[in-house]
């Protein structure tokens, strides 16, 4: 009988020893959603900063989160899921919502890009806004969607303008997630390709919400 490798077999044992505990199966729940910084994760569980740590490190010793410091406040980092961490594994369906509103600081580029691939994915509207809207969408977010077979179209918008009542907020942007620490929501940490602004940037946004998108979309359902 054909059995894993021994390496495989050892990551998989450390992935469920470390979701064994009720505390860490509770921080992957959460992070199946969105990223959250160290004390945003206290602030859900109740928890000392130290347990906490202790609980975060076996996550990544395991190979379940990873993380990556903040753009906009450096002292900050975000935990996210690792990529393809639970395969199989994931929460199912259970959260409501009336539309999902995807929001960054200027609405030009990885807001757009969320909202247009949700709508390939779900039945559940979209919308997106931003902080401090820009004059226009990005000509990198225009290009990467177009060469994955998507229309990027519109202005950007103002997020007081936008938001509605029952709306399932998304934030996919540092800045726009500690500006608005009080908005009720989950937050996607996803570097800015403005920074770069190179077709690889673009790239790699685009990919990174694409798995943010079909990862989540199963998790909602339409209220």
């Amino acid at each position: 009988m054909k059995t894993d490798p021994a390496a495989v077999f050892q990551a998989r044992v450390a992935k469920h020893a470390a979701l064994a505990d009720p505390a860490r199966l509770r921080i992957v729940d959460l992070l199946t959603l969105g990223d959250f910084s160290p004390t945003e994760l206290q602030g859900e569980l109740g928890m000392a900063s130290n347990l906490l740590a202790h609980h975060l490190r076996t996550l990544e010793g395991a190979g379940l989160a990873t993380r990556r410091r903040s753009e906009a406040d450096r002292r900050r980092s975000y935990i996210r899921l690792a990529a393809g961490a639970l395969d199989g594994l994931a929460p199912g369906a259970g959260l409501p919502a009336v539309r999902v509103l995807f929001v960054c600081t200027r609405n030009s580029a990885r807001s757009q890009l969320a909202t247009a691939l949700w709508r390939q994915v779900s039945g559940i509207p979209a919308a997106s806004a931003g902080t401090h809207p820009a004059e226009r969408i990005a000509q990198g977010a225009v290009d990467v969607a177009r060469r994955h077979g998507l229309d990027l179209s519109g202005r950007p918008r103002k997020l007081d303008q936008v938001a509605g009542e029952g709306d399932f907020i998304v934030t996919v942007c540092d800045n726009a997630h500690e500006e608005l620490s009080g908005l009720r929501g989950i937050h996607w940490s996803v570097p800015d390709p403005l920074r770069g602004n190179t077709e690889k940037a673009f790239e790699d946004a685009f990919s990174d919400i694409t798995h943010r998108v079909n990862d989540l979309a199963p998790r909602l359902t339409a209220a």
